[in-house]
């Protein structure tokens, strides 16, 4: 864009808009991905490490997922602890992100841990707080606590399934009644987020949450994922925000969103969105498709007065021994062409939208 120098006058100007006070990414895989040798660089290809290089873009706020026992022992509460104490030495607030399984855990699965399996309900509420108090308390002791912890991830069917599902309210209360008060006995400044998917379905979200606060559920932060390709018009997205924060009072942020700067594959696992289908009408699947629609997406979240937003996995670029699946080492990553770096491990345009 050509810049010209002009005198101050009466003509009306644009104020912009202030920066949402969370701008966060979910780097979960980070640490296996640079253990295994991947590389990232910034715009102008300049090699640095990926954590400083999203700071220098705008991120102020880190999320880690912790599974329970993970077959490939990532993403377990040691391997967070040790990469926690990096993300708050560099000042980046922390949000917790507890599945409460050994492995992925979203609207379509919800799988107890393996050692939890056979357990009775009455000792999943103590495997509930316990966990989370020794997650929080791992954290605490390498001088890491996070700034927020959210009970669950995506939990619109409920966790521990079947005894902690949304078809026994009781049973799914009296779960996040447990980890709500682990965390708060841990430390009352923790904020406690409960999160589902699906942001464009403001009805769902509201029989949800209707029902966790007719069940005495406490609760700090209300968490909504938003994929546009998933989950409805960001219009959408706007008025389930706005609905949220007035009808229950609790601000309101945009946990999880990414979109795709191609849709040419990097392995031989088939990606999530991997055809034009797919996509978002007026997005199409380029750097700067990407970076138009992380800039609406933002947008459409302050205009509803949302907290703050997390890019999913922006560094879960291909790295050998780094796929989807905990079990299988040899398995591809889904999300390459999702991620703010590309294939060479270069940051892309939208890395830039943190700052906008």
């Amino acid at each position: 864009m050509e810049m010209t120098t002009k005198s101050l006058s009466s003509e009306p100007h644009e104020i912009a808009p202030m920066a949402l006070p969370i701008r966060g990414a979910d780097v979960s895989s980070l640490a296996r991905a640079e253990q295994l040798g991947a590389k990232y660089a910034d715009e102008n290809g300049i090699q640095g490490d990926a954590l400083q290089i999203l700071q220098d873009h705008g991120v102020n706020a880190i999320r880690l997922r912790v599974w329970v026992n993970p077959a490939n022992g990532c993403n377990d509460s040691a391997q967070v602890a040790g990469f926690a104490q990096t993300v708050k030495s560099k000042g980046l607030k922390l949000l917790i992100d507890l599945h409460y399984s050994d492995t992925w855990a979203d609207p379509e699965h919800q799988v107890k841990p393996a050692a939890w399996a056979e357990h009775s309900f009455s000792q999943l509420k103590v495997d509930v707080y316990n966990h989370t108090w020794n997650v929080l308390n791992q954290l605490k002791s390498v001088g890491a606590m996070p700034d927020m912890v959210q009970i669950g991830n995506e939990i619109n069917p409920g966790m521990l399934l079947p005894e902690g599902s949304t078809s026994n309210w009781n049973n799914l209360a009296a779960l996040l009644k447990q980890g709500y008060a682990a965390v708060k006995a841990c430390s009352a400044s923790i904020q406690v987020m409960l999160h589902i998917a699906n942001a464009g379905d403001l009805a769902g979200a509201r029989r949800w949450f209707d029902d966790v606060g007719s069940h005495g559920v406490s609760w700090d932060v209300t968490g909504l994922s938003y994929y546009s390709y998933w989950h409805g018009s960001m219009l959408e997205m706007t008025g389930t925000v706005q609905e949220m924060i007035a009808q229950y009072g609790r601000p309101v942020l945009i946990v999880e969103t990414a979109y795709p700067f191609t849709l040419l594959e990097h392995d031989v696992q088939k990606n999530s969105i991997h055809s034009l289908s797919q996509l978002t009408p007026g997005y199409p699947a380029t750097p700067q498709g990407q970076a138009d629609n992380l800039r609406a997406v933002v947008q459409a979240a302050r205009l509803g007065g949302a907290l703050g937003f997390y890019y999913w996995e922006p560094t879960w670029t291909v790295v050998k021994g780094n796929g989807w699946d905990p079990t299988n080492p040899d398995s591809g990553c889904q999300w390459e062409n999702q991620a703010l770096f590309d294939f060479t491990g270069r940051a892309l345009p939208a890395i830039a939208e943190f700052k906008a």
